[in-house]
């Protein structure tokens, strides 16, 4: 290659205070048609952007490039031979590609705005976003076992328990239902730092609020999540960005992944949910003051997915999917589909994992220690299903997953009261685990895949809020349940009520396949 050969570059440059170099290495081909144009992929070894570049380069060979910037000072090379420098030239923003032109006596520097690397948004996406999934997933799972015993500490009762529980998931699926329906109004990213606010204000009320009322209506509009699963306003938000961020043949595992963090640090939350005991003997501080400062705690990390939430690039999430709509084309499916969700959801409030613990207190008179290892288990069980799930799917379908891994888990609830000892009773709630969940990625990606583009941050809200809504029944009626008997009445109708979801959703829409599920056409 002659050394005077124009190097016509198309390079993803950053705002730099100091000095930063990007080395590609590339291999340059020929596309067919009426302009025989020298092209190559190229992969920044540092960011990994997979971007197109042209330069009058030999075809099917491989050639070095090299930027690197200083200030405001630039130098290509290409092949160890620098081409261009220049000084005096402000570095462009994230998002901007500069065309470097090299005449004979100047160099002209030209600007054209175009999106961001796909590659780069969604990689910087899907980590923030797990992040939070799991500092939220990990707070939720010490405070859902911590909830009853803090409540009780407090001179509450079994049925004030359900109350209060239920009042979480009522607000929680208003503040959803309205977050969904006017989503497409406002910045996702401003919504979900809100409710990362609104979560910190939630920890702080209950840490310091000590009576009934009061109480309850920071529990109606905060963010408290008294189940092990992810029933809050955050829901409906961050699927909308991640479905947006994916290709349709990718997204049921993106969602296995976002599940399967959220079941981990939970499991991992389920076992801090000790903390209390292990503090009250070794300092002798009350267990209520401990349990505060957990509170403060689940305040702090809402703090902290506020922050996470600040640092997403605006555009991420935006590059694939169109401008966010109200329900319209798939209004009738998703109403459909929210109904089934209603029942199933009304029958999970009965089982919500506040209330499951206060059972086996109740029952078995365990210790936190001895629940928390339990739902440690559970968790993680729960969690490498979601792994398992992709592969069913991929195999038998998304619906047929979400129904044939769902129904003996709800069998063995049914079961678990009939249990004559502790031992059989964890033994049935390990093997319900291992099958439960295999539901929750299978059906968000069912209805990021069933519905238009436009209207995905509607159909999750719409989908999600009978999980706060209809379930928000379920607690206060199992408190009382559980005020009369200990047997474990909330077991058995959670089961049933589940079992006729799984053969209803069957029946409907076994024969409604997702995009990637139907038959390929010429």
């Amino acid at each position: 290659m002659s050394d005077s050969m124009t190097a016509n570059k198309l390079f993803a440059a950053k705002p730099l205070a100091i000095e930063k170099q990007w080395n590609v290495l590339y291999r340059t081909g020929q596309y067919a048609g009426r302009k025989r144009v020298p092209a190559r992929r190229a992969e920044w070894n540092e960011e990994k952007h997979k971007v197109r570049e042209h330069a009058p380069v030999s075809p099917n060979s491989w050639h070095a490039f090299e930027v690197t910037c200083k200030g405001s000072a630039t130098r290509v090379s290409l092949n160890g031979k620098t081409h261009i420098e220049t000084r005096n030239s402000p570095i462009p923003e994230a998002g901007r590609v500069e065309r470097i032109e090299k005449s004979r006596q100047r160099h002209l520097v030209r600007q054209r705005h175009v999106s961001q690397p796909y590659q780069t948004m969604t990689s910087s996406l899907l980590i923030r976003i797990f992040w939070v999934r799991g500092l939220r997933a990990f707070a939720d799972g010490y405070i859902s076992l911590l909830l009853p015993l803090y409540l009780i500490s407090l001179g509450m009762g079994p049925f004030e328990v359900g109350v209060i529980a239920t009042a979480t998931l009522l607000g929680s699926g208003v503040l959803t239902l309205l977050a969904g329906l006017h989503a497409w109004r406002f910045d996702l990213h401003r919504l979900l730092i809100g409710a990362a606010v609104l979560m910190a204000a939630t920890g702080l009320g209950f840490a310091t609020i000590r009576d009934f009322w009061p109480l309850l209506i920071v529990a109606a509009v905060g963010t408290l999540n008294p189940s092990s699963g992810d029933v809050s306003v955050f829901l409906p938000l961050e699927h909308t960005l991640l479905s947006g961020a994916v290709p349709d043949k990718q997204r049921t595992a993106i969602f296995a992944r976002y599940s399967l963090i959220g079941s981990l640090l939970a499991a991992v939350g389920a076992l801090f949910a000790a903390i209390p005991d292990y503090a009250v003997a070794a300092t002798g501080i009350s267990r209520q003051s401990v349990m505060q400062a957990l509170f403060i705690l689940y305040g702090l990390i809402g703090l902290v997915c506020a922050l996470i939430y600040r640092s997403i690039p605006r555009q991420a999430g935006t590059t694939r999917q169109a401008v966010a709509m109200p329900l319209r084309k798939s209004r009738r499916i998703v109403l459909t589909l929210a109904a089934l969700f209603s029942l199933d959801s009304f029958g999970g409030g009965f089982v919500i994992q506040s209330l499951l613990a206060l059972w086996l207190y109740q029952k078995f008179d365990l210790s936190t220690i001895v629940a928390g290892t339990i739902f440690f288990w559970t968790g993680v069980l729960s969690a490498f299903s979601y792994l398992a799930a992709v592969r069913i799917a991929n195999k038998i379908g998304l619906v047929n997953t979400m129904v044939f891994t769902h129904l003996p888990a709800n069998l063995f609830l049914v079961l678990v009261p009939f249990m004559p000892n502790l031992a059989w009773a964890i033994t049935l709630l390990l093997a319900r685990s291992a099958l439960s969940q295999m539901d929750v990625p299978t059906r968000s990606s069912y209805v990021m895949a069933v519905v238009a583009p436009e209207e995905r941050a509607a159909a999750a809200s719409v989908t999600a809020v009978p999980r706060s809504l209809v379930s928000a029944v379920g607690p206060m009626l199992a408190g009382y349940l559980l005020s009369a008997s200990t047997f474990g009445w909330p077991l058995v109708v959670a089961g049933g009520l589940k079992i006729t979801y799984d053969l209803l959703l069957l029946n409907m829409f076994r024969n409604v396949p997702p995009p990637e599920e139907k038959p390929a056409t010429d």
